[in-house]
């Protein structure tokens, strides 16, 4: 089995990230998202095991000390991390992988993984995200002044990526995704692994 891509898509909260990532997982049966691992609480609608891992902060320190974690961050008041061996058990089996992490994720599996290809999706405007964000209904104003203090500094980290989309229209921003993905996909390293025994036939002058 051919290993799979791995990609990091980050974004501030709510630019659309993760509306983005599910049409596109939706989309492609290769795609698969790393389920990450946190102390936040479960909101209404989420799955334990789908949507994150909901752990309590005595068992992700524990697994932080083993670790457990290919990258982790501290976000407000709660713990992200994606695991090791979450991710090594979808590359192996031969799917494409999508972690959606912060920039300090992304530089973290970048380092580990410099083959790992980098998104970074922005906002058509601050206005347009603390829009989003109050629309949702999911935060007090309080939190939502947070996220948007929160969000300048996250976009400042946007020349990280090695690629960026801005989400002004999602059908726009889910065909520059597809582009990204697609591109990826057809680099010469990823086809050479991917048709080796194709490549060998083709050179093997045999003419039949």
């Amino acid at each position: 089995m051919n290993k799979g891509l791995l990609f990091t898509v980050s974004a501030p909260s709510g630019a659309g990230k993760t509306s983005l990532v599910k049409a596109l997982v939706d989309a492609d049966t290769r795609l698969k998202v790393s389920v990450s691992h946190t102390t936040r609480p479960q909101r209404q609608g989420e799955q334990d095991g789908v949507n994150y891992h909901f752990v309590s902060a005595d068992t992700f320190a524990a697994m932080l000390a083993q670790n457990a974690f290919a990258e982790h961050a501290r976000v407000f008041t709660n713990w992200y991390g994606t695991a090791h061996a979450e991710i090594d058990k979808l590359l192996g089996g031969g799917h494409d992988v999508i972690l959606e992490i912060d920039w300090q994720g992304a530089q973290q599996i970048k380092a580990q993984l410099p083959d790992t290809v980098a998104i970074f999706i922005a906002p058509p405007s601050l206005q347009a995200l603390k829009q989003r964000l109050t629309q949702r209904g999911q935060d007090d104003p309080d939190i939502i002044a947070q996220r948007m203090q929160a969000s300048v500094d996250e976009i400042s980290h946007y020349d990280a990526a090695d690629f960026l989309v801005i989400n002004d229209d999602f059908a726009t921003a889910l065909v520059d995704l597809r582009a990204i993905m697609r591109c990826s996909q057809l680099r010469l390293d990823v086809q050479q692994q991917r048709h080796a025994n194709l490549l060998a036939q083709l050179l093997s002058n045999s003419g039949d």
